[in-house]
C-alpha cells in the first residue's frame, strides 16, 4: 500500500524545482540518492570549493529535497524521506538517464569515496575481530540466533525496521532486502563506519544508519514497525527506560524484539568490554516491557550447542503495541 501523495502549492513548488534546477544541485540529489555524504565527500567528487557545495546543500535542504543530520564533528546528508520535497526529488531522479555521461563521471569519483570509506572500516575490524571472536565463542551460534530472530518476526510482513544499538548493521542487512526502509542508530561512529559500509557492499540503498542516543530517540512517534535491541541492553545502566523510549516510536500493532545474555558469570566481560550487566532473568525484561506498554507475548532461551565452547545462553523476548488492537470494534456473535 503506498503512501498518500502529498501536493504542493503553486509557490512550494515553484521553489522546490528552482532548487533542483541548477546543474550541481541537481548531480548532489542524484549522488545523495546513491549514498549519504558529507560536504567534504562532495567536495571531493564534484571538485568544487567547500563554501560552494555548503551553499547548494543550504538550499536544497531549506526547499525539503535533502535532509541533514549529524554524526559527531560531521555532518551527513541525504535525500529526504518525507514531504511533498522528497517526492519531487524523487520524480526528478527517475527521469534521469543512469548512463549520462557527468552522472557516470560522478558515479566513478564516488565509488572512489565509497572505496575509501570501506578501508577505514577494514582496518577497525581487523583491529578488533579478536575481541569480537572471543566474546562470539561463549554464547549460542551467530546463526542459530538470526533463525530464531527470524522465526519470531516470520509470522507477518513489515515495512519498517529500526535497529537499535545497529552495531555493525546486520539485522538490518538480514531484514533489508524484503523492507521498504530500515534504520539503524547507534551512538559509536566506529560502528556506524562498519554498519554504513556493510549497508554499501550489500547494495540497500532503502537502510541508512545515524548517531543516536538511545534514551532520548531523534524520531517520532509511532514511526516504525518493528524495533529490534540486539545485544545492546547488557551495555546500558537503565534498560527499561531504553525499552520504554522504543514503544514510544512504535506503531500501532507494531512489535519489538528484543535479543541479549542470559545470566552469566563471565565477569570479564564487565571488566574488558564495558558490560554493565551479565545478562537478564526472563522476567526482568518481560516487567519493561510490560511497564513501557506493550503486551509480551514471547519469550525463550537458546543454550549453547553441547560440545562447543559456548558458556552462555541467548533469550528472545517479543511484544506487541496492542493499540491497533483496542481500537478493533468488537465482534457481535450472531445466533
Amino acid at each position: 500500500m503506498t503512501e498518500d501523495r502529498i501536493q504542493l502549492g503553486f509557490d512550494a513548488l515553484n521553489a522546490t524545482l528552482k532548487a533542483a534546477g541548477e546543474e550541481t544541485r541537481l548531480r548532489v540529489l542524484a549522488l545523495l540518492a546513491e549514498a549519504e555524504l558529507t560536504v567534504t565527500d562532495l567536495t571531493d567528487i564534484l571538485r568544487q570549493s567547500q563554501p560552494r557545495i555548503s551553499r547548494h546543500l543550504k538550499l536544497l535542504v531549506e526547499a525539503g529535497l535533502i535532509e541533514r543530520f549529524r554524526e559527531g564533528t560531521w555532518a551527513f546528508f541525504r535525500l529526504a524521506e518525507h514531504g511533498g520535497g522528497a517526492e519531487v526529488a524523487r520524480a526528478l531522479l527517475d527521469h534521469l538517464d543512469p548512463r549520462d555521461q557527468t552522472i557516470a563521471r560522478d558515479r566513478e569519483r564516488l565509488a572512489s569515496v565509497r572505496a575509501a570509506r570501506a578501508a577505514a572500516a577494514q582496518l577497525y575490524f581487523r583491529e578488533h575481530a579478536a575481541e569480537w571472536d572471543r566474546i562470539r565463542k561463549l554464547h549460542v551460534a551467530d546463526e542459530a540466533v538470526e533463525a530464531a530472530i527470524r522465526q519470531a518476526l516470520g509470522d507477518k510482513p513489515f515495512r519498517s525496521l529500526l535497529d537499535l544499538g545497529t552495531g555493525t548493521g546486520r539485522m538490518l542487512e538480514l531484514f533489508g532486502p524484503e523492507i521498504e526502509r530500515g534504520l539503524g542508530l547507534d551512538l559509536s561512529l566506529d560502528m556506524l563506519l562498519l554498519a554504513r559500509d556493510r549497508l554499501e557492499r550489500a547494495g540497500l540503498k532503502n537502510c541508512s544508519v545515524r548517531q543516536g542516543d538511545l534514551y532520548d530517540l531523534p524520531l517520532a512517534n509511532d514511526s516504525f514497525d518493528v524495533i529490534i535491541l540486539h545485544q545492546v541492553l547488557h551495555f546500558l545502566d537503565d534498560g527499561g527506560r531504553a525499552i520504554k523510549e522504543a514503544a514510544r516510536v512504535l506503531r500501532p500493532g507494531g512489535r519489538l524484539l528484543v535479543v541479549d545474555f542470559a545470566p552469566h558469570e563471565q565477569e570479564f566481560l564487565r571488566e574488558q568490554f564495558a558490560h554493565r550487566r551479565l545478562g537478564f532473568a526472563p522476567e526482568t525484561v518481560t516487567q519493561w516491557i510490560t511497564q513501557s506498554g506493550l503486551e509480551p507475548v514471547m519469550q525463550r532461551s537458546l543454550k549453547p550447542e553441547p560440545g562447543s565452547d559456548g558458556k552462555i545462553a541467548v533469550s528472545l523476548w517479543l511484544a506487541r503495541d496492542v493499540r491497533a488492537l483496542m481500537a478493533q470494534p468488537a465482534r457481535r456473535e450472531v445466533a
